[in-house]
């Protein structure tokens, strides 16, 4: 009798309005019990109120995501702070309202949905789910949806955008991340990552229609509707296709003795990167059995981001000395980046950061354009780019061989926006780069892609065996003939936004008000730019030639040396990021005394500038 008792209580409290003193969060509360039809994460708010935490109620239900560097990305689980099913329902409903506003013809172009393999079982929550009620939403608004039918690199959604000319499309996916993560991203009709102002927008759209529509939580229209479309087969045969405008020695790749080790991450990888290698003429690259298979608990690595480098790539580089296979590539959980590794004489690894990667492929990519060429090509017409936070190499390239290098603000959706323009004006854009192993050879997809990354520095490699050149041979005569390009980063955690923000305002007001630091240590500053506010000292008018950024912080500093070092706060994690590269002249060739002066120059700016011991930073742990 009791127990009954208990459970009418119960019952009763959470049908009850809510009193917890907190009119928004009894709102809150109301709104998730009412909207909420997925029976876990609607269990995990009645727990919650029915142990009386308010605070954690009011953490979870009181906030809303923010569109940031890429859409939407948090932890899975309950509450209006997080990605579950009512929230991506949510951000699908403001989705199709700024699309409508947008575009007279969405409803024949219709909207292209992927997703990876993430998931959590706690709150019966997976990237596939999240795909298929962002369908659902949309068809129950008679817009026709290709949805894949498995999951896909995330570069295929862009990929799809462009080729099916849907208005926009969203990939499910939180890329590297932890595992208790998920994503919206989310791509407009060029292909490219949006970008301001159609991310406030949206935000905007969604908060007008929070409430779920007739027909949002009807995700069988997936399996009913006749607007639903797989584009899976002819999105992949037509992206293979396009792969072999970047392949430039098939024959020889079809005799080489170089083997291959790909560890997909758990995620999306495989079958891709498989196929890929089949395109160029190759044989499959060896797979890591441990991690071909999607595992949404990522279970054999600490955590899913190959650019943690040698820690990560352990089960890659064991088997691959088994194998006797003499480079590793590895694609992230949604396969659009690439750590690549190379068995030394000495028999150690050199895993490449994303800038040495990048010195190969801008060498590589321009070397096959001059071999190529037509007659009438010309040099002026041909670009690279590459983010500022990333190495200066190409710019040293470019301006030895005459083609153009620009800069973009950190994020490859300002990569793909720009190409596009340079695309629209007939030029020719042969390769793009972000340090944090985002790479992008030739323009078929306009976001990062590791697929067709891994299969060119295939190529590359086995065209130098050849000539029994190595890759980090290869890498050594690129610097040797454009300049040493020592660069090293790395990041703090920082979980409060206040001493972030402290940090850098001092930075502003260094000695006195509004007057940057002269030095850093011992290392006078040449320049500063800070594309917060949009100061930089280098130019006559001191105004920043990238667009200001005022919802992240980010400050350059140029040394007198030739060091170029950035600040800058990540847009999807807790984290205080620091680039910094020693960029040499063709003359500077004692890399010892380069790398010494570059790890004096960290060690300033850390002491200096960001202060870890005062401002309670956590460092990265190795």
């Amino acid at each position: 009798m009791a127990e009954n008792t208990e459970g009418d209580l119960n019952s009763n409290l959470l049908h009850a309005p809510y009193h917890t003193g907190d009119p928004q969060l009894d709102t809150a509360i109301g709104q998730w019990l009412r909207w909420d039809k997925n029976p876990k994460t609607k269990e995990q708010i009645e727990n919650l109120l029915r142990n009386g935490m308010n605070k954690e109620l009011r953490d979870r239900l009181c906030c809303r995501m923010t569109f940031g560097t890429a859409g939407l990305r948090s932890a899975m689980g309950a509450g209006f702070c997080y990605i579950n099913d009512l929230t991506v329902i949510q951000s699908t409903q403001g989705m199709y309202k700024y699309l409508e506003r947008c575009f007279s013809d969405f409803k024949q172009r219709g909207f292209v949905v992927g997703y990876d393999t993430r998931g959590q079982v706690t709150s019966s929550c997976s990237s596939q789910r999240l795909a298929k009620l962002t369908a659902a939403v949309l068809l129950a608004k008679d817009v026709p949806v290709y949805l894949f039918s498995r999951y896909v690199p995330t570069p295929f959604v862009p990929y799809a955008v462009q080729k099916l000319k849907a208005v926009a499309g969203v990939m499910i996916t939180a890329s590297h991340n932890r595992k208790e993560d998920n994503g919206y991203k989310v791509y407009w009709e060029t292909g490219a990552q949006i970008t301001s102002p159609h991310d406030k927008e949206i935000l905007k759209c969604i908060e007008e229609c929070v409430e779920p529509w007739n027909g949002s939580w009807n995700d069988n229209l997936v399996d009913t509707s006749p607007l639903k479309r797989d584009p899976l087969q002819d999105i992949c045969r037509r992206y293979m296709e396009d792969l072999k405008k970047i392949c430039f020695y098939r024959e020889l790749n079809l005799k080489t003795t170089l083997k291959f080790v790909h560890t997909s991450f758990h995620g999306v990888g495989h079958d891709y990167v498989q196929l890929a290698f089949k395109v160029f003429g190759f044989k499959p690259p060896i797979p890591v059995p441990e991690q071909k298979d999607p595992d949404p608990d990522f279970s054999t690595v600490k955590c899913p981001n190959p650019e943690e480098g040698e820690s990560v790539l352990e089960l890659s580089l064991r088997l691959a000395e088994k194998e006797n296979a003499r480079i590793v590539l590895a694609t992230d959980p949604d396969a659009d980046r690439l750590a690549a590794a190379e068995l030394q004489e000495n028999g150690s690894w050199k895993v490449f950061t994303g800038n040495e990667l990048a010195a190969l492929f801008g060498w590589w990519m321009f070397d096959c354009w001059k071999k190529n060429k037509s007659r009438n090509a010309d040099v002026k017409n041909v670009y690279m780019l590459a983010t500022t936070v990333s190495s200066k190499i190409l710019k040293a390239i470019a301006l030895k061989e005459g083609f153009h290098f620009e800069e973009t603000l950190p994020g490859f959706k300002w990569i793909g926006s720009r190409i596009i323009d340079l695309l629209e004006n007939g030029k020719e854009v042969l390769f793009a780069f972000e340090e944090s192993i985002g790479f992008l050879c030739g323009t078929s997809v306009l976001d990062k892609d590791g697929v067709s990354a891994a299969v060119v520095v295939a190529e590359m490699a086995s065209y130098l065996e050849t000539m029994n050149i190595t890759l980090k041979q290869q890498l050594v005569k690129v610097y040797e003939k454009y300049g040493y390009h020592i660069s090293k980063t790395s990041y703090f955690l920082c979980y409060e936004p206040s001493t972030i923000k402290s940090i850098f305002e001092r930075l502003r007001n260094f000695d006195s008000p509004k007057e940057y630091p002269k030095f850093c240590g011992t290392f006078a500053i040449l320049h500063v730019r800070d594309i917060t506010t949009g100061y930089d000292s280098s130019q006559p008018n001191k105004k920043s030639v990238l667009p200001v950024s005022k919802n992240s912080q980010m400050i350059t500093f140029t040394f007198q040396n030739g060091c170029v070092a950035t600040l800058r706060t990540s847009g999807t994690e807790p984290k205080i990021k620091y680039y910094a590269e020693m960029c040499a002249s063709p003359d500077q060739s004692d890399t010892a005394l380069l790398e010494e002066e570059l790890k004096k120059l960290i060690d300033a700016l850390i002491e200096n500038f960001l202060q870890p011991s005062k401002n309670g930073l956590i460092w990265r742990s190795v």
